[in-house]
């Protein structure tokens, strides 16, 4: 209890001198738990100038024979190498000879300290993975964390997974360990890694589902948590898993229930999803919200998978609507429907009905005003709008002034679109015109005078969809802000005056190369996507507006070397008959403003682009990213590809940094950049399907193109099934793009978007010669065959 107190008082610099004696004394006392709490509060309440005193004293526990004195001293250690990681760095020999210790806890403790000793230098961290993967860590702990650290050096060198392969091996060997701790981890390790092969994924998945069936419920959870998280990626190597996760749905532990049903629904094919719904209908009314919110989650995206089963499932949707439960749940049952409406046409109807009857009892303003929203747009296009209006004034009827005024709104949108409609809608915008809500009459006023129903002269058809389906050409949180800012006076506000290009883009900021966490409470990463981020940004600047919709945004390209004085990436944007290149930039000088910052960019080698537009940026202070843009005009239909030599032009100027202000004259100046590609991938999207054999046989071989290449000579088939893949941009299906090893022979599936919205299916057969000669015969499938023959010009031209 002393040491205790000791430890969290941590006496001032004073009284230090009177308790570090004290527990210097301890330190040499011949009892071990006196000596062991001695370390831990001596490590904590010192500072550097006694800890070089004691060091002698701590590399002589580190290696003691006594467990606990040595874990006290190894964990002591662990905490003082953040603020004094020189001295630690001197006790490696004592921490090395530590990790061969035979007590678990001594062992996982010294494997913890070791790597973060090294873990500034890889090959250092890879060197220490590679002895101890030879067999000297026998501690369960210690073993659970060597796995993280050997997934961390795959993943950091990229290593290939065939071949001579040693790292993948000890993971599997990991496998067949007597604790289950150290299965499951290294079964977690072969799911997550990057280009891991159903093949590879094989063991892991059937250690994990035997756990399914285990009689300790944390088992069961960890299998179904991480067989949930494989099922995102590889849905078919999950399938086997099946029968054993239908059985957990009855689980008496929720979260299991949960996480087995959100599995079975992405791994599901179309004949198991009413017998799924069956089950799900039942299990509904036991869990809470959060888990429900999942289960909807998981729903939206089967039906998005299998649009032909849209009636069951939209059912189950709308029944789940009307029972008891909060705003997130519904919010979620709404978007879904929402999302099903748009994706699935068939849908549109029926979906709307019943998010019309939603809103007849809905308790959320919030989304009785984003159905109306949503109604306004999407039922004036359906085959008899009309059915629609009588929900819509109910909400005037019956509701807040809120939602009043969005049905206003709604109403004001069928009656510019149905003419037949258009009487009875000015009816009863006329009796709105009465209603106790100020915002109400206004409403009702402005789209009577719009519509022609006060007898004014009336605005022409295409001025009124433009005023009620607009947009306001600004985005939303530069006019919130300048809202905000804006002084009442005699001048009225000009939404002109509004700036529409986003300052600031998160999604495009160039980040620090961190290291991964890789202790036992390591985060799951997980990507995100940034296309609608993208378009609403390209959508706001002018010069970009008029291009259409966008088909695809690159991953950033680098441009520059990490740590250098200027960082610069680039998103290449693809449009039906444009690319834009978004320069994302970052100044890392403190002392410097850069202005007028633009990239000069040299289309020599890329013939088939003609610059159109460019937009600099103004200002680029350190630290903030800015954006320039570049736009190309390109012949529509035409996959033009070429290099571009990119300079980064700006004037600099000096800033004081005791101010921050900039200094008035600047002097022009040039970065050069690395080149950069536009290649035939950035014009495909990697789309996959569910069933590749069914996908095949309905496009049909009207616009099918078969011929065969010869690929020189490769290192082995894999070499060559990914360097299609590559060329090509286009998504493998159902784990084809892993080659078992020494196959002589292979058959890779792949499924794309191409520009233009072209589906398009691939089948790769690739065979072994003579020497290493890799033969390849391809087949295409599309829905217009000069994209088939695109497809073959590609391959023969790579």
């Amino acid at each position: 209890m002393v040491y205790l107190i000791i430890k969290e008082l941590s006496p001032s610099a004073d009284e230090v001198i009177i308790v570090t004696s004290s527990l210097m004394k301890d330190m040499n006392s011949r009892t071990d738990m006196y000596r062991a709490n001695a370390i831990r509060v001596l490590c904590r309440i010192t500072d550097g100038t006694l800890l070089t005193q004691i060091e002698r004293y701590l590399k002589q526990a580190i290696v003691d024979k006594n467990p606990v004195v040595a874990s006290a001293a190894l964990v002591s250690g662990i905490h003082l190498l953040q603020t004094n990681p020189e001295i630690v760095k001197r006790w490696s020999n004592e921490v090395q000879e530590a990790v061969q210790s035979r007590a678990a806890l001594v062992q996982f403790h010294a494997l913890a300290l070791l790597h973060q000793i090294r873990q500034n230098d890889r090959l250092a961290v890879s060197k220490l993975v590679t002895s101890l993967t030879k067999g000297s860590v026998r501690s369960p702990l210690a073993q659970c964390l060597l796995i993280r650290y050997t997934s961390q050096v795959i993943r950091e060198s990229g290593i290939s997974q065939t071949g001579d392969r040693p790292f993948y091996d000890y993971l599997e060997s990991c496998l067949r360990h007597k604790a289950e701790m150290v299965i499951f981890e290294a079964a977690r390790a072969i799911t997550e890694l990057t280009s891991v092969t159903t093949r590879e994924l094989t063991p892991a998945i059937t250690v994990l589902q035997l756990f399914l069936s285990s009689s300790k419920p944390v088992l069961r959870f960890a299998a179904v948590r991480t067989l949930n998280k494989v099922a995102m990626t590889h849905p078919m190597a999950v399938t086997n898993c099946n029968i054993d996760m239908e059985s957990l749905i009855s689980d008496q532990n929720r979260s299991i229930a949960t996480l087995a049903i959100t599995t079975l629904l992405k791994t599901g094919n179309e004949s198991s999803i009413d017998r799924l719904m069956k089950q799900i209908t039942n299990f509904m009314s036991d869990i809470a919200d959060e888990f429900k919110i999942v289960v909807v989650e998981a729903i939206r995206s089967l039906c998005l998978k299998f649009p032909l089963k849209y009636r069951s499932l939209m059912n189950f949707l709308s029944n789940i609507l009307r029972e008891e439960g909060g705003f997130e749940y519904k919010k979620a049952i709404v978007d879904s429907i929402v999302i099903l409406i748009r994706d699935i046409p068939d849908a549109k109807e029926g979906g709307l009905l019943h998010l019309c009857e939603f809103i007849e009892d809905c308790e959320f303003t919030y989304l009785s005003t984003q159905i109306l929203h949503f109604l306004g747009n999407e039922g004036p296009k359906t085959s008899d709008p009309s059915k629609y209006i009588r929900y819509i004034y109910n909400r005037v009827i019956l509701e807040n002034a809120t939602v009043r005024a969005s049905a206003v709104s709604t109403l004001a949108k069928f009656g510019a679109l149905v003419d037949s409609l258009k009487p009875r809608i000015f009816v009863l915008l006329k009796r709105c015109l009465f209603d106790s809500d100020d915002e109400v009459r206004d409403r009702a006023t402005l789209y009577l005078n719009t519509l022609g129903g006060d007898g004014a002269v009336v605005e022409t058809d295409e001025e009124v969809k433009e005023f009620l389906f607009g947009s306001l050409g600004v985005p939303l949180t530069n006019l919130e802000t300048s809202l905000k800012n804006y002084e009442p006076s005699e001048e009225p506000f000009d939404i002109h005056s509004v700036p529409k290009e986003v300052k600031t883009q998160p999604l495009a900021e160039k980040k620090a190369p961190g290291k991964k966490p890789t202790g036992l409470a390591a985060p799951p990463v997980a990507p995100t996507s940034t296309v609608d981020a993208y378009e609403r940004l390209l959508s706001s600047i002018p010069e970009f507006a008029s291009y259409g919709k966008l088909f695809k945004s690159s991953a950033p390209v680098e441009l520059t070397e990490a740590e250098t004085e200027y960082a610069v990436n680039v998103v290449k944007h693809i449009f039906e008959s444009h690319v834009v290149f978004q320069y994302n930039c970052t100044n890392t000088i403190p002392e410097q403003l850069l202005e007028n910052v633009s990239v000069i960019v040299d289309a020599s080698e890329a013939e088939e682009f003609s610059e159109v537009a460019s937009k600099p940026l103004k200002s680029l202070p350190y630290d903030t990213p800015g954006q320039t843009f570049v736009a190309f005009e390109r012949q529509e239909g035409v996959p033009a590809v070429g290099k571009f030599s990119n300079t980064l032009r700006f004037i600099v100027k000096e800033v004081d940094p005791s101010t921050g202000e900039a200094e008035d004259d600047g002097v022009e100046d040039e970065y050069q950049l690395e080149d950069l590609e536009v290649v035939s991938a950035d014009y495909m999207l990697k789309v996959g399907v569910s069933n590749f054999r069914n996908a095949w046989e309905s496009l049909g071989d009207d616009c099918e193109k078969v011929d065969e290449y010869g690929l020189g000579p490769m290192e082995n088939l894999t070499e060559a099934v990914n360097a299609v893949i590559n060329l090509l941009g286009m998504q493998p299906c159902e784990g084809t793009e892993g080659v078992p090893s020494n196959s002589r022979s292979h058959i890779c599936l792949l499924s794309g978007v191409y520009i233009g919205n072209v589906k398009v299916l691939v089948k790769l057969s690739f065979g072994v010669g003579g020497p290493k000669e890799v033969a390849m015969k391809l087949a295409v499938r599309s829905e217009d065959i000069s994209v088939s023959d695109a497809i073959h010009e590609i391959v023969a031209s790579g």
